[in-house]
């Protein structure tokens, strides 16, 4: 069921970090600080608090968001978000070959930069998923921290469409 902000904006803290503590993977604490900042505007309001929380975090707090996503089209557990959006771009119906490849790709990137490749799968095709794995695995470390960063925020953001209406 969408809500509404007017309907965030009255929420307990636990009521909240109920409702949006999984629009960051695993890091309920976003939500939690961010309602700090109450009340909203609008989602846009909403979403740059939450950014402001993560901007203000640490670098080892950076990394452990990044750390909490798991792999692509892997078989572990994870947030029901990430299973929707992943089973959205196909991931849930890889083919042994594919299955075999994303597998490939997860264990370079993850060997290469030390944690999860990131993207907004419900921007992407399995095949421009591929594509971004090959041209990222050349990217630095550092460019791939903002990177991975920059595809989590585009994640909140779309989450947050789906559990907010703008009314």
């Amino acid at each position: 069921m969408p809500y509404s902000i007017a309907q965030l904006n009255q929420m307990s803290q636990d009521a909240f970090v109920a409702t949006l503590g999984a629009v960051f993977e695993a890091t309920p604490t976003i939500a939690r600080e961010a309602w700090t900042q109450r009340p909203f505007t609008d989602i846009t309001d909403l979403y740059q608090a939450m950014i402001d929380v993560v901007n203000a975090m640490t670098q080892a707090e950076r990394l452990t968001l990044i750390r909490a996503h798991p792999d692509l089209g892997s078989k572990a557990k994870m947030a029901d978000a990430s299973v929707e959006e992943q089973a959205g771009a196909g991931l849930d119906r890889l083919t042994v070959e594919e299955y075999d490849r994303f597998h490939t790709l997860n264990q370079a990137y993850k060997e290469k930069f030390g944690f999860p490749f990131i993207i907004a799968v419900k921007l992407h095709t399995k095949a421009s998923i591929l594509e971004a794995f090959d041209r990222r695995l050349h990217h630095t470390p550092e460019a791939e921290v903002k990177q991975a960063l920059t595809e989590i925020t585009q994640i909140a953001r779309l989450r947050l469409a789906t559990l907010l209406t703008e009314t």
